[in-house]
C-alpha cells in the first residue's frame, strides 16, 4: 500500500542577509507521510530551526516548492497561509505558551474558537477529548498556572490537536521538561502517530528522543546528510 505523503519539500533554499548574504538552506528535499512520526537534528546552525519555521510556512522567503497534503503551499498569499497554518498545522514548542489565567480547556479551546467552525458546545466537548486522551480530563477547570511544567506541556499538545491538524511541529517540544516528562511526551506521540496516525515533524536537541522516533533527518550546514526518503 501506498503510503500517503503529508509534507513534501522540494528543492529548498535560503539565504541570510545580514550581515552578508549567507546560504542557511541548500537544496533541501524530503517528504513525511502520514502518521509517520520525523524528528530534525543537527548542531546549533545546521538550519534545523530554520526549516522548521519555514515548513510551518512562517517564512515564505525561499527557494523550491513546499507541499502540504498535495496543496502547493509556496505563493499562497499571507491569508491564506494563516487560515492553513491555524487549520491544518499543529504547533508545540519548548515552551508552552498557555495563557496562564485561562483554565487548560479554555486554552485548548482557543485555536477551534479561532477557526470558527464548530459551535462552543462541540468545541468545549472536543476540548475535553483532547484533555482525556492525555491524561488531563481531572485538570481541565484549573488555571494552566497551577499545573506543573510536565502538565502544561500536554495541554498545549492538546491545544495543537483541537483542530484535527493534518501535521503536527515540534520545535524542542521536550527542551524544557526533565527526563520522566520528557519520555511521557514522547509516548504520547508515539501514541498519536502509531494509533491515530497523526503526523509529526519535532526539531530536537536530545539524541535519545530521535533516535527512538520513525526517522530522523540529520542536517549539516544547510544540507540534509541523513535520513531523506
Amino acid at each position: 500500500m501506498e503510503r500517503e505523503i503529508m509534507l513534501q519539500a522540494d528543492k529548498i533554499g535560503k539565504y541570510f542577509y545580514d550581515p552578508v548574504k549567507f546560504r542557511v538552506l541548500n537544496d533541501i528535499s524530503f517528504t513525511v507521510n502520514r502518521g509517520e512520526f520525523v524528528t530534525l537534528v543537527g548542531k546549533s546552525g545546521s538550519g534545523k530551526s530554520t526549516l522548521l519555521y519555514l515548513l510551518s510556512t512562517m517564512d515564505t522567503d525561499y527557494d523550491g516548492s513546499l507541499y502540504i497534503h498535495g496543496e502547493k503551499i509556496t505563493g499562497q498569499k499571507q491569508n491564506q497561509l494563516a487560515a492553513i497554518r491555524n487549520e491544518k498545522i499543529g504547533f508545540v514548542f519548548q515552551f508552552h505558551y498557555l495563557l496562564p489565567e485561562f483554565t487548560c480547556l479554555k486554552n485548548v479551546m482557543i485555536p477551534a474558537m479561532r477557526l470558527g467552525k464548530l459551535s462552543r458546545k462541540e468545541i468545549e466537548e472536543r476540548a475535553y477529548q483532547k484533555l482525556t486522551l492525555l491524561g488531563l480530563h481531572d485538570q481541565a477547570l484549573k488555571p494552566a498556572s497551577k499545573l506543573s511544567g510536565g502538565q502544561q506541556q500536554r495541554v498545549a499538545i492538546a491545544r495543537a490537536l483541537i483542530n484535527d491538524p493534518l501535521v503536527i511541529m515540534g520545535d524542542e517540544p521536550t527542551g524544557n521538561l526533565d527526563s520522566k516528562n520528557t519520555q511521557i511526551v514522547f509516548d504520547i506521540f508515539k501514541q498519536l502517530t502509531h494509533e491515530l496516525n497523526q503526523t509529526i515533524i519535532a526539531v530536537t536537541h536530545d539524541n535519545d528522543f530521535a533516535e527512538k522516533s520513525d526517522r530522523t533527518i540529520e542536517m549539516q550546514d544547510g544540507k540534509i546528510i541523513a535520513g531523506h526518503t
